[in-house]
């Protein structure tokens, strides 16, 4: 029997998607739509596998990494997002993580990131540099995770005021 995977996602249709379509192919799968009914699920199942949302109702699914690793140190776990950034790819790889992969996503690639014995950082760097808007984005969201989310504390980080930064976040990111 396979290992339980555990599908954390606020989105209520994504969630059951997703855990429908793992069950289909043979991967036993629970789903969790915040983070105390994960937490509870996690320890009842011990999950093996878990695909974590990186925004769960306006707080970063960042902060469950290290719980769901203290409960099952050899969790293997992969950070969906529909807001990539190098900033939260990086601070979710540090904390345990061990793929982080963009929305939409397809199944393949999630169970890749299963199999595979983690991140790839033998990539190429581009060629041509990161505009100075896509910089801006990523500074941005980094000083977000610093601030766990939290708005006001991040503009007056940033020191701009708090309606430009929800302006700015409101925006999809940058093209590199």
């Amino acid at each position: 029997m396979n290992a339980i995977t555990l599908v954390i996602d606020d989105d209520p249709s994504f969630n059951a998607i997703l855990v429908r379509t793992l069950e289909r192919r043979g991967h036993p799968a629970q789903g969790a739509l915040d983070p105390a009914s994960a937490l509870d699920l996690a320890r009842q199942s011990r999950a093996a596998r878990v695909v974590l949302d990186l925004n769960l109702n306006g707080s970063s699914g960042l902060a469950l990494i290290p719980e769901l690793l203290a409960i099952n140190p050899d969790c293997r776990i992969v950070v969906l997002t529909g807001y990539a950034s190098i900033a939260t790819a990086v601070d979710a790889v540090k904390l345990g993580a061990i793929q982080y992969l963009a929305k939409p996503v397809e199944i393949e690639a999630i169970l890749a990131a299963f199999d595979d014995d983690g991140p790839d950082f033998d990539v190429m760097a581009p060629d041509e540099p990161l505009s100075v808007d896509r910089l801006e984005w990523e500074h941005i969201h980094r000083v977000l995770n610093e601030n766990e989310g939290n708005i006001s504390a991040t503009a007056r980080a940033l020191k701009m005021h708090r309606r430009t930064l929800q302006r700015k976040l409101a925006k999809r990111p940058v093209r590199s």
